[in-house]
């Protein structure tokens, strides 16, 4: 198989602009199944099926690549401590889809604006990923943007600890993710992990990426059927 190149080969010249945002569309168009939190963790979605207890609420997120630099940066978040659900995690800007929102995209633009900032009218939408199931019981959509213009970060007080930015080569690259496990309501759960200096990204976010950069690549999603 041909490898497409990944984002390491992408400054913000405007030829690789366009290579940048010719690779994103086509990652976003390659056929795939939507990624899961259970693709690790098959017996815990057998549970939660014979639980009954799968009602699945949508949720969109902005993968928000910040092309305004020298080079391609990704912006993620970190999750105020004082939260009461997944306090101090890495996240992308996004949340739950409310009843105003006209689909997942209206969602992300709407929660980064709140937890980051960024006005909606500033990312360039390519599209969006097939929507990642988490173990929290959310349908998460993943929007794939670019941000051409600098803008200025307003972290929401009491939501948002961080806003940082990640060189998006290094989430591109299939070989930096790392599958760990621990202890989650009395059995392992595997995730995958993609650590930046002192972020730790893991869980929902990291599986989304790798699908991400397994895209980019021109690899198929990842194989778990070792650990059906």
């Amino acid at each position: 198989m041909v490898r497409m190149a990944t984002a390491e080969a992408y400054g913000t010249r405007p030829h690789d602009m366009q290579a940048l945002t010719d690779a994103l569309r086509a990652a976003i168009a390659r056929p795939g199944h939507r990624s899961s939190d259970f693709d690790l963790n098959p017996e815990l979605s057998a549970d939660a099926a014979t639980a009954g207890k799968r009602k699945l609420r949508n949720a969109g997120v902005l993968v928000a690549v910040d092309v305004s630099a020298a080079e391609p940066r990704l912006i993620l978040t970190k999750r105020s401590s004082r939260l009461a659900h997944h306090p101090g995690q890495i996240a992308f800007p996004g949340g739950k889809q409310d009843p105003e929102d006209a689909d997942a995209t209206a969602t992300a633009l709407r929660e980064a604006e709140e937890e980051i900032g960024l006005p909606r009218d500033l990312p360039q939408v390519l599209g969006h990923l097939p929507p990642h199931e988490t173990v929290t019981n959310f349908l998460v959509t993943p929007v794939i943007a670019l941000i051409h213009e600098p803008f200025t970060l307003r972290p929401e007080p009491g939501e948002v600890e961080e806003v940082f930015r990640v060189p998006f080569d290094h989430v591109m690259a299939p070989d930096r993710y790392a599958i760990e496990s621990r202890r989650w309501l009395g059995i392992h759960r595997r995730y995958y992990t993609v650590p930046y200096g002192p972020y730790y990204i893991w869980g929902a976010t990291a599986r989304m990426l790798r699908e991400l950069a397994a895209r980019m690549a021109g690899d198929q999603s990842p194989d778990h059927s070792n650990f059906l």
